[in-house]
Parts: C-alpha cells; sequence; structure tokens
C-alpha cells in the first residue's frame, strides 16, 4: 500500500513537473524570443494622458513635470484630484500657469458616497477630448521623454488596448528583491499571454486603450462594486486576439517604488489578488494551475527527497525546470531589466509559489474597502 502511494504521489510530482515546462517553455518563451522595435515609429495622433492622484502632492511635484514635457506633437495630461486632502489643488493650480495642456478634473469627498480609484478615472475619461488615452499613476516615473511616443505609435485601426510595463526601482532588502521578482514574473506571464494573443491583464501604470472601446462596454461598471481591477480586470473583460498589444522598449518603461514595509506590501497585495475571481473562466483556470502547480512541484520534490523515493530522478526533473527557467528568464529579463535577480532564482522562485497561493486564499476571503 506505501508502495502504490509512493507512486501515486511521484506521478502527480511528474505531472507538475511536465506543467511547469509547459508554463516556461512555452507561455513565458514568447516575451523570451521577442524583439521590441528600435526605431521609434512616428505617431501623431492626440493621445490624452490620465492619472488619478489622492494626496500626492510630492509625487506629482516630481513627476508630473517629466509627463508634461515629454517630447510629443499633441497631447494633454489629465489629473483627477480625488478628495485630496494635502495641498494638491494649489500645487496643480500653480502648475497649471506653466502648462497650458494640463487639465485638472476635482473630487470632493461627499457625506453621502465613497469614491474609489474607478470613478475618478471615469471622469477623467469623460473630461478627455482625444480618442487615445494613456494611464499612469502620480507615483510614476516614465523612463524618457519618449514614453508617449512609443505607447502611442502602437495604436493602429484594430489596436484599442496597448499593454506597457512598469518596474520597480532597486534598493537594497528582501522586501524590494522580491516585489521587483514578482513583478518581473507577472509581467513575462501577461505580457507573453498577450503576444500569444490571449491577453488576460495589464497593469494600470503604463496601459493605454480608446475612449471608444471604453463607453461601448460601459466602462467599470461589470466591476464598479470592486475595489481594484480598473487595470486587469478591464483588459481581461475587453481583449480580444487581435485588439491587444504589448510594448517592452525601455523608453516606454514607467519606474515606480516598490511597498518599504511589509503592512504596506500586504494590504496592496490582498487588494490586487482579490480580483482574480473575476477573471474569464479559462484565465482562472490556466493562472489557478499555473500557481497551484508550482507549489505542488516543491512539496512533492521535498516529500520525495524525505522519504528518499527517486530522489536522483527527483533532483534531475528539479534542474531540468531550473535550468530551463534560467535560459528563458535570462533572455527575458534582458528585455524587461532583473538580471541581478537571476542568481537568487531558487530561493525566489520557492517564494514567489507559497506567496500566489497564500495571497490567493486570502484574497478570496478578505474585501479591502480603500484604494489609497
Amino acid at each position: 500500500m506505501e508502495t502504490y502511494l509512493y507512486d501515486a504521489l511521484f506521478l502527480f510530482f511528474q505531472i507538475c513537473f511536465i506543467s511547469q515546462l509547459y508554463y516556461i517553455a512555452n507561455n513565458h518563451g514568447r516575451l523570451a524570443w521577442y524583439k521590441p522595435v528600435q526605431q521609434l515609429q512616428k505617431a501623431d495622433i492626440p493621445v490624452s494622458v490620465i492619472i488619478s492622484a489622492r494626496n500626492e502632492e510630492n509625487n506629482l511635484k516630481y513627476n508630473l513635470p517629466l509627463i508634461l514635457e515629454q517630447d510629443y506633437p499633441d497631447f494633454e495630461v489629465i489629473v483627477v484630484n480625488d478628495c485630496s486632502v494635502d495641498e494638491s489643488d494649489l500645487l496643480l493650480l500653480e502648475m497649471q500657469g506653466r502648462y497650458p495642456h494640463l487639465k485638472v478634473v476635482t473630487i470632493t469627498e461627499h457625506v453621502r458616497f465613497k469614491t474609489g480609484k474607478k470613478f475618478a478615472l471615469t471622469l477623467g475619461i469623460k473630461a478627455a477630448k482625444n480618442e487615445h488615452l494613456l494611464f499612469t499613476d502620480a507615483d510614476c516615473t516614465p523612463a524618457s521623454d519618449k514614453w508617449i511616443a512609443r505607447m502611442a505609435a502602437n495604436f493602429t485601426a484594430s489596436t484599442q488596448i496597448i499593454l506597457g510595463y512598469s518596474p520597480f526601482y532597486k534598493v537594497k532588502g528582501i522586501l524590494n528583491g522580491f516585489s521587483r521578482f514578482e513583478t518581473l514574473k507577472t509581467a513575462i506571464s501577461y505580457l507573453s499571454a498577450a503576444m500569444g494573443g490571449d491577453a488576460y491583464m495589464g497593469v494600470g501604470r503604463n496601459l493605454a486603450y480608446t475612449k471608444t472601446l471604453f463607453f461601448a462596454n460601459k466602462g467599470f461598471a461589470a466591476h464598479m462594486h470592486v475595489l481594484s481591477g480598473d487595470d486587469d480586470l478591464f483588459v481581461n473583460q475587453n481583449t480580444t486576439s487581435t485588439n491587444t498589444v504589448v510594448e517592452v522598449h525601455p523608453e516606454s518603461f514607467m519606474y515606480t517604488h516598490a511597498k518599504t514595509t511589509w503592512s504596506g506590501w500586504y494590504r496592496q497585495k490582498t487588494r490586487h489578488m482579490g480580483v482574480g475571481r473575476l477573471y474569464k473562466n479559462h484565465h482562472r483556470r490556466m493562472l489557478s494551475w499555473e500557481a497551484l502547480s508550482g507549489f505542488l512541484f516543491y512539496i512533492l520534490l521535498a516529500l520525495c527527497l524525505i522519504f528518499k523515493f527517486e530522489p536522483i530522478l527527483a533532483i534531475g526533473l528539479y534542474l531540468i525546470r531550473l535550468l530551463t527557467q534560467l535560459f528563458i528568464y535570462n533572455k527575458a529579463f534582458k528585455t524587461i531589466g532583473g538580471k541581478d535577480l537571476l542568481f537568487y532564482l531558487p530561493l525566489l522562485d520557492l517564494i514567489y509559489y507559497v506567496y500566489l497561493n497564500v495571497f490567493g486564499l486570502i484574497g478570496s476571503f478578505i474585501k479591502t474597502t480603500r484604494w489609497k
């Protein structure tokens, strides 16, 4: 009986191994082989940049001029000042005097209802005069003055959604290292999926889509009751196999700072994880099995070694998976950065799959009530 149990566990270990190898080599491999367009394509379509900001005076003071001074012929910047109690209003008023293409939409707190980011973005979209919309956050810094140009160049008659990339700044610390790794893994997954014609999410720090698409599908109405999801749920529900492209040239990146405290990181991740249950069914199944098979792969590997059941073969399968990861991620990280993390891949990958499963469960039961 014991032998049959070991055989069953090892068989399941092999199933997890094959699943993981498929995800890494096939799904994630698309970004590894992707070559960003180096020569900047000419784009002069009018663009509206939309930023929702709540108590972001310091971030706006630094980042907003870098966006307002982009090298692009025709664009406006709309900042939605969402119930701020700092001096964002005075800063924005002063900036409007220097930048005529800055438009400010102000939301004030109402005793009868609470506003959220989706409401703020909807007002910003309604205020936009242009069809092509580009989104980022107040705490994001463009990698270059070609950010708008790089993103806008992807709009065509058939392209309605553009997925950009937003990495974290590198600083010392375990939390920063893991946050950067998790962002890289997530980006490899969703960018590769989009390249394969099956996009399932985007990140609002660097995302573009058309106003027509937004209103034709009733904006955020389908998930307005959920705090998060202004980016990933919108993309998940509105993407098709032909209307979504990616932009990963380094000049198009939007940098931001990762959370510096574990409590802040915990709140952010529980908020993000809670929206996954609203993804399309096949995306939920795909992401759930990727997370679960990765977690079980490590659990079953440990059991094989502890009970000395085919330990050499188990280690061999682990090394095959690890070497495949190193090969694929080395190429992908050349495109989106983070090669310094490859040295810590064995540890970070283990922590990553534990994190996915733990926070996946937490996100299913905890309801967040604030976006800032």
